[in-house]
């Protein structure tokens, strides 16, 4: 980690995994991500976005090899 990786780096390296993200360089707008620096990476979001929350710096997003979609992101709790 703490190296500038391509989003398809990123996302080969760490396959279905939740990433924090740095010092993005966005293609275009987000959420589309060109490079990044990978600060966390976890089977979960909570912890990614507990970071956020707490005012790390980073974006939290999934890895999603062949733009599928974990079904957990796309239900909504109530």
């Amino acid at each position: 980690m703490n190296k500038r990786m391509t989003w398809e780096e990123i996302e080969n390296t760490y396959p279905d995994k939740w990433v924090g993200l740095s010092e993005i360089e966005w293609d275009g707008h987000p959420p589309d991500v060109r490079s990044a620096i990978v600060k966390y990476v976890g089977k979960s979001g909570g912890s990614a976005l507990k970071r956020q929350i707490a005012g790390e710096d980073i974006y939290t997003t999934y890895t999603t090899p062949n733009n599928l979609c974990p079904l957990g992101i796309l239900v909504s709790r109530r």
